[in-house]
């Protein structure tokens, strides 16, 4: 396993969260990285893409101005920090790598196991 997340938990609405994605991989900084979710009976859907460089920064409009994705070259680890949490938010968060910051999974090709964030109201 290539990709590791972590940071995920039970929280209460309105509170936040980090999670962390630390990747073993050598090419990590030459590596678009997003973040997904996928919630029971749902399709994986995107969350936040970050440029290899950090320089260039995708949301989806439902979490645009409350999550936070960034990235530490040197660590190689990429993070998400949630904020203002909502139920609607809880799913299986999973990390993936890719050549370019884009919002289909399909253009990721490695993936993490993920981590569960359950948001309770």
């Amino acid at each position: 396993v290539q990709l590791v997340e972590s940071g995920g938990g039970l929280v209460q609405a309105g509170d936040s969260l980090r999670l962390s994605c630390a990747d073993s991989r050598t090419t990590f900084d030459t590596s678009a990285m997003g973040w997904f979710r996928q919630a029971p009976g749902k399709e994986r859907e995107f969350v936040a893409s970050i440029s290899w460089s950090g320089g260039a920064t995708y949301y989806a409009d439902s979490v645009k101005g409350r999550f936070t994705i960034s990235r530490d070259n040197a660590e190689n680890t990429v993070y998400l920090q949630m904020s203002s949490l909502k139920p609607e938010d809880t799913a299986m968060y999973y990390c993936a790598a890719g050549l370019s910051p884009l919002r289909e999974p399909s253009g990721y090709d490695s993936w993490g196991q993920g981590t569960q964030v359950t948001v309770s109201s």
